[in-house]
């Protein structure tokens, strides 16, 4: 039976996803699942060595995140496609937080980065409870790209100096590339050999066979090359002690995040709004695909036991990855138990192969970082749809970028959380009124700046409000009628078509009389068109339909125009008669 006709499971906060779908479970899948499973996972131990390096963490810390955000997710997440691991735009943020903490130790970054992983798992759970998934919707997308293509930027500049094995200085990415470019003149030869090296690998391997995991690739050619060639020896700098084994569960230091407990509530807040609109999007995409249904508020419950999971066995935040979670879909997965492979298979890592990343070269650690971010965080193509759709979002973009380099990556969602909202303000509180036109020979009304041969009714000004009536925008409403009223020569009437509006609070309602008000006394008639049932039941409830008049009221734009005419014209024969 095909994945797509099996009966849909809809996630419970007290039930385990993993266990509707084994339920209804065809045999023929779990090849599958395996194959998936220790692909995905061949991806992402590498991956997860790097994320670890921009997080300014142990490296086996990554691969604790790993394996208890797929192992947590399969059980718990409705999506049978998702790889929850860590991420480069997630890794920024917790390495940002590390350094407005001032926190210059390791493993005191680590016990940090784990608590705020431990922080957004707790966050994403309150969101859960309460049902306030929707709160993601305040960074908008514009905002997300310009962020994370300045935190790669940051990334980027902050491993040249592993590429070149120098030191370098600076409170900011610019700063630091200054520096960086006063060093060269000490570059360490052969580790400049090798990070050049390494670079070319991935970038190549990545534009002529993006099929091929070439981080897989460049970890093993970089721990091979170590061996043979004997680089720390030569003076190459390596990644040191990798442990073998599992992390045991253990709580942050609660001093430390009491210290710090700002920018652990900025950190937090700023992993729940990536982290969320990342695993949500790519959830409805793979349930569409495959043709199953997936339950948002579930995926909160997955998404902050992942975090919690990841927070109290010394790991780092995690979210979806859209480069394994496609690896997991194109490799068969059809449930979760894909990714509890992914998780098994990364613990058997941590067990029997970790030891061997220790003599892994710097430099190639730092191509594999720089490779992850450019790759997946310099979303270029959407910043040039930006520029060609909507020059707006483009500058919110670039703004996003700008006070993520100059004031830090945190900073820079503090900004770009206040662009977004001021861009939805100013989107709610300036609704669209355009005149309106009847296209010739029809009773169709349109837009007259956008067709200007249409035909604009004599004494008749037909608006269309476009947007809530509420307190934000009820005086811009006003405003426009009344600028209408003085200035068109011989208005008789004015039809408000408010099939845009969906919404009227009562200042609205109130506002709403005041401009009837306002008619009457300049001698216009005020009419509506396409009125909404809610919003009449509510304008009747405070009075304004019974002052409007019934007779006022009409079900479409071209019989309140006609009813207008024949008002005037009834009208000029009793002046006749008179």
């Amino acid at each position: 039976m095909e994945q797509g006709k099996k009966k849909p499971q809809r996630g419970r906060l007290t039930g385990l996803p993993i266990l509707g779908q084994l339920r209804t479970y065809d045999r023929a899948w779990l090849r599958g699942d395996l194959i998936a499973g220790v692909t995905v996972a061949a991806l992402i131990v590498p991956k997860n060595l790097g994320y670890a390096g921009i997080a300014g963490i142990p490296l086996q810390n990554g691969l604790y995140a790993a394996a208890a955000g797929a192992i947590v997710y399969g059980a718990l997440g409705s999506c049978r496609q998702i790889s929850m691991g860590p991420s480069s735009g997630l890794a920024a943020v917790a390495a940002s937080a590390v350094l407005a903490a001032g926190i210059s130790n390791e493993q005191d970054a680590a016990s940090f980065v784990a608590g705020i992983t431990l922080a957004s798992g707790i966050l994403f759970l309150l969101l859960a409870v309460l049902r306030m998934g929707w709160i993601a919707q305040f960074l908008s997308r514009a905002v997300v790209t310009g962020f994370l293509f300045g935190a790669a930027i940051d990334v980027v500049i902050g491993e040249l100096p592993k590429l070149t094995g120098t030191e370098v200085t600076g409170s900011n990415p610019m700063q630091e590339l200054r520096s960086w470019l006063g060093t060269l003149g000490e570059a360490h030869l052969t580790t400049v050999v090798v990070g050049v090296i390494a670079l070319i690998v991935v970038f190549v391997l990545k534009a002529i066979a993006p099929t091929i995991p070439g981080a897989l690739v460049l970890v093993v050619g970089g721990l091979l090359a170590a061996a043979v060639f004997d680089l720390g020896a030569k003076g190459v700098a390596l990644v040191g002690d990798v442990p073998s084994g599992l992390p045991s569960p253990e709580l942050p230091d609660g001093q430390l995040m009491w210290d710090n407990v700002e920018t652990v509530a900025i950190a937090a807040v700023a992993l729940v709004l990536i982290g969320f609109s990342q695993t949500a999007g790519d959830a409805r995409a793979f349930a569409a695909k495959h043709r199953y249904r997936i339950d948002i508020n579930q995926e909160s419950i997955a998404q902050s036991f992942a975090n919690m999971a990841a927070g109290v066995f010394k790991g780092m935040p995690v979210s979806t990855s859209l480069s394994a979670s496609s690896l997991n879909d194109h490799s068969g997965a059809k449930t979760g138990l894909a990714s509890l492979t992914s998780g098994v298979t990364v613990l058997l890592t941590l067990l029997f192969l970790a030891p061997l990343f220790s003599i892994l070269p710097k430099p190639v650690l730092a191509a594999l970082i720089i490779e992850a971010v450019v790759m997946g965080m310099m979303n270029v193509p959407e910043m040039r749809r930006l520029a060609r759709v909507q020059r707006f979002d483009f500058w919110i973009a670039v703004a996003a970028i700008a006070g993520t380099l100059i004031f830090g990556v945190l900073a820079g969602v503090i900004i770009g959380i206040g662009l977004s909202l001021l861009w939805l303000i100013g989107v709610a509180t300036h609704p669209q009124m355009p005149v309106l036109g009847r296209e010739r020979g029809t009773q169709v009304f349109r837009e007259v700046d956008d067709h200007p041969g249409d035909e604009v009714i004599p004494g008749v000004a037909v608006i269309r409000f476009d947007g809530g009536l509420f307190f934000a925008t009820a005086d811009a409403l006003e405003d426009r009628l009344r600028d209408v009223i003085h200035s068109t020569h011989g208005i008789t009437g004015i039809v408000l078509d408010c099939a845009g509006i969906n919404f009227v609070d009562s200042q609205g309602t109130a506002k709403m009389a005041e401009i009837v008000k306002l008619a009457r006394e300049a001698g216009v008639n005020l009419r509506l068109a396409r009125l909404k049932p809610a919003v009449r039941a509510t304008l009747a409830r405070d009075g304004v339909i019974e002052r409007i008049g019934e007779g006022m009221i009409h079900g479409n734009i071209f019989r309140a125009v006609e009813a207008e005419q024949a008002a005037v014209e009834r009208r000029r024969e009793g002046d006749l008669n008179g």
